[in-house]
């Protein structure tokens, strides 16, 4: 597993940055192109969709990924994963 990479981005007039892993990233890019949007305006997106007690702007992106790919269908089931 590679380890997070940091990106900043301007939102609502302030810097803040996220940390995601590659594999997140991707799909988040992937996913902004299909909504054609910038990578920047649906991050904005999700942190204005966000619940600010639930966890961090990074926390709410790794999310929002989940739920976008099980909605469309493409992620039908997760196990949990191997904690070995």
């Amino acid at each position: 597993m590679t380890r997070p990479l940091k990106r900043s981005f301007a939102i609502k007039g302030h810097r803040t940055s996220i940390s995601l892993e590659a594999p997140f990233w991707d799909a988040l890019r992937d996913a902004a192109a299909e909504q054609k949007m910038t990578l920047a305006g649906l991050v904005a997106k999700i942190d204005d969709g966000r619940v600010s007690d639930e966890g961090g702007l990074s926390t709410a992106v790794r999310v929002w990924v989940l739920t976008y790919y099980r909605r469309r269908g493409d992620l039908t089931s997760y196990d949990g994963g191997s904690r070995d």
